[in-house]
């Protein structure tokens, strides 16, 4: 049952965080911003000028006080010990900001946008340091766990890339739709109009793993090996496109957000974790999903479908509302997931421990 967290915000919720310490934060339409306390209740809230659209939140991995807002093309950089005008601001993107995401030395933001760019600011310098690219809009960017130079992205032009920001093309990326492209047929037909767009990334504790959710209902999983990544798992997750996806804290528990209402809770640790300690099961493996991808589409979805039959969600909540974020606190000794969808308030779950 969900405990509602309101008076925080008039207008939809668009995105939410959680700091290391416990403090939830949350942007919303019309420049909305609120701070949370573990119970639901708002302890501060503060409106960003020009009212744009809050559209990512993100507490910095070092300093739990500090809050990266993104807001239009802007970045606001926020003390949350005190809530009032932004301690910086960083105005490098040309279109909205749809993701932020900071590495795990607190060196380096990266800020994806609708012109598809990827502006990743030096910290220290305040300057950008890099500048990439996408042919759509940029849904997503995230940091690779112990890895600070390295960063995984995805967009509508359907291509999910992997930099290293030592340069300045991707190191590898692949296309969603090659795979469902390979032969037409007259099953794919609706495959054109439900296409692969890219919308979520999250990438585990490993740093290894990462998913991606899209916009086909379906939930697909890389690993990356050296400067490449290969499909390692994909499975229907939701009936209409998913939003959001994100790995807890530890392990392979994943969370996933659709359109269609439902936020659902994944353990993957058997699936991925076969496959990390047989090398040779998953060279077998990768054969056949290449074979697969070569026949034609509805024995590729049956094929697909077949091929992990134990992928059933743990839990299976039917919130109701498209989801627009996800994210996992822990509240008085136990998990939740808190959800922002349409409506002006927050949503929490109760979890299962892993």
């Amino acid at each position: 049952m969900a405990v509602k967290w309101s008076g925080g915000h008039s207008s939809s919720v668009l995105c939410l965080t959680v700091s290391a310490e416990g403090l939830v934060a949350s942007g919303a339409e019309r420049g909305e911003l609120a701070l949370w306390d573990g119970g639901g209740s708002p302890v501060a809230q503060l409106r960003l000028p020009q009212a744009e659209d809050v559209t990512s939140v993100l507490f910095s991995c070092r300093r739990p006080s500090t809050l990266y807002t993104a807001h239009g093309e802007t970045i606001s950089v926020l003390d949350v010990r005190s809530l009032q005008e932004p301690l910086q601001r960083f105005h490098v993107n040309e279109e909205e900001i749809n993701c932020l995401s900071v590495n795990d030395t607190d060196g380096l933001l990266a800020a994806a946008d609708d012109s598809g760019a990827i502006k990743v600011v030096d910290l220290e310098s305040k300057k950008v340091s890099r500048s990439l690219r996408h042919s759509n809009i940029c849904s997503s960017v995230a940091f690779r766990p112990q890895r600070p130079q390295s960063l995984v992205s995805c967009g509508l032009d359907m291509q999910v890339m992997l930099w290293n920001l030592q340069k300045v093309r991707p190191l590898w990326s692949t296309n969603l739709q090659e795979c469902e492209m390979e032969e037409e047929s007259p099953q794919s037909a609706g495959q054109f109009f439900n296409p692969p767009l890219a919308h979520s990334l999250s990438v585990a504790s490993c740093g290894n793993i990462f998913s991606c959710g899209a916009q086909d209902g379906k939930v697909r999983l890389f690993r990356v090996t050296g400067a490449r990544f290969e499909r390692e798992l994909e499975f229907q997750a939701h009936s209409l496109g998913v939003s959001q996806v994100l790995f807890m804290p530890e392990g392979y528990w994943l969370l996933s957000g659709g359109n269609d209402g439902k936020v659902l809770l994944w353990d993957l640790s058997s699936n991925l974790g076969k496959q990390q300690k047989s090398p040779a099961k998953s060279l077998h493996r990768k054969k056949a999903q290449a074979a697969a991808c070569s026949r034609k589409d509805g024995k590729l979805n049956k094929a697909a479908s077949n091929e992990h039959p134990g992928v059933v969600p743990k839990l299976s909540i039917e919130h109701g509302e498209k989801v627009n974020w996800l994210s996992c606190a822990e509240i008085k000794g136990s998990r939740r997931v808190l959800v922002a969808d349409q409506s002006s308030s927050v949503s929490a779950y109760p979890l299962p421990e892993p």
